[in-house]
């Protein structure tokens, strides 16, 4: 072999070489054959057949709720580049990003409009931060336009522009599984000029939302089978069908485009094709360093502090940090791990009244309920509750 050749095949063993993984796919959008997505924070774009991903950006910052414009020629996007998060637009090819949105506020990325403007919701707008209003964005002269609504949350054009289908309230905040509080998101229908919109899923108690418009149907959200899954009306809120039948993991951050609606499904993607009802995952590998899964030595332990609690004597503090459980002697002394049981997140803490144990909410039993702990004994712990179908917080 000459050195010319030994050279050549050197330059090609990284690649045949290199460290392809699976990811934990976020956020995905599609337009055609192109899906573009978040992945280690960054944005990656794949064939919608699978394969290895192609990296995008590289900022810090995370970049989410990602659409593709009609053309397929932009994507939108919200990220946090100059501190405050914020509407971006760059070429689905790739390129440097362009902030549209200079407004500081609570602002998301809900998808086009059909003349080629980004469909945004922003309080911008609004006295109260937790009341979210539609916008339309002029991506050439970053104008924004309010849409007369007093409450809108998610939104989708029909093709005509000539009704949108939206959501009131944000998603309901605690993620809570099959709520039906006051805050449980319905879907509705306006007609520009119109001084009332109309309820369309108004016999659900439950949550219906994420409207997509295609084809004469609007396509959403919902939990009615105890699960989120994929489901389709027509224009009135009537003919209700089912699309997907997914147990356990919510079908969340559905994105459609040319027939196809593309989301997340636990750490994958799935592409559910309209005409053909069919669902399918993408197969996904990422080429990349990984830096995120290296060993980290935490040098400040206490920037991860998420809970604590004082003894009733006021002598011992209990620690959660990183999701594990401590217990350490006022004035300084060992830190005292409670459990060293692997796999179990633990989220707040209490000391019992004569202070010998402590009640933690943990996920050990696969849902988060009330445990009690001896702190007499090493790892000596009681399940106390057994129905954790609602979320427990703060014993």
């Amino acid at each position: 072999m000459t050195l010319r050749g030994l050279f050549c095949c050197f330059c090609m063993l990284p690649l045949s070489l290199s460290a392809a993984e699976l990811g934990y796919f976020r956020y995905p959008a599609i337009h055609e054959e192109t899906v573009v997505f978040t992945a280690e924070g960054d944005v990656w774009v794949v064939s919608a057949e699978g394969g290895f991903g192609g990296r995008l950006s590289t900022h810090p910052s995370l970049e989410y709720r990602k659409a593709i414009s009609p053309d397929g020629q932009w994507l939108a996007f919200n990220a946090g580049y100059e501190g405050p998060t914020e509407v971006y637009i760059m070429p689905v090819s790739g390129g440097a990003p362009r902030r549209l949105t200079f407004d500081d506020s609570y602002i998301q990325v809900q998808g086009w409009t059909p003349d080629g403007k980004i469909l945004g919701s922003t309080t911008h707008y609004s006295p109260h931060r937790r009341n979210m209003q539609l916008i339309e964005i002029d991506i050439e002269t970053t104008s924004q336009t309010l849409i007369p609504l007093a409450q809108a949350s998610e939104g989708s054009w029909n093709d005509e522009k000539s009704a949108l289908y939206f959501t009131r309230f944000m998603k309901q905040s605690s993620s809570t599984k099959r709520y039906k509080g006051g805050t449980a998101q319905n879907l509705w229908k306006w007609f520009p000029g119109s001084e009332e919109a109309i309820p369309l899923t108004a016999d659900y108690e439950g949550t219906s939302r994420s409207p997509m418009w295609w084809n004469g149907r609007c396509y959403f959200l919902s939990d009615r089978d105890g699960t989120m899954n994929l489901w389709s009306m027509d224009p009135d809120g009537a003919d209700l069908q089912q699309h997907t039948k997914h147990e356990g993991f919510d079908v969340i951050e559905p994105n459609l485009g040319q027939g196809r609606i593309i989301y997340q499904h636990g750490a994958d993607l799935r592409i559910y094709h309209i005409a053909n009802d069919t669902d399918r995952m993408i197969d996904i590998e990422l080429v990349s360093d990984f830096a995120q899964t290296r060993e980290k030595w935490i040098t400040e332990p206490i920037k991860y502090l998420s809970h604590m609690a004082i003894s009733p004597k006021g002598d011992q503090i209990a620690l959660v940090s990183r999701g594990q459980l401590f217990v350490t002697p006022v004035g300084g002394g060992r830190i005292q791990p409670i459990s060293r049981k692997q796999g179990v997140r633990y989220r707040d803490v209490s000391f019992s009244h004569d202070g010998k144990s402590l009640i933690v909410v943990s996920d050990e039993s696969g849902d988060y309920e009330f445990w009690q702990f001896d702190l007499s004994g090493v790892d000596k712990r009681k399940q106390l509750t057994k129905d954790g179908h609602v979320l427990r917080l703060d014993p």
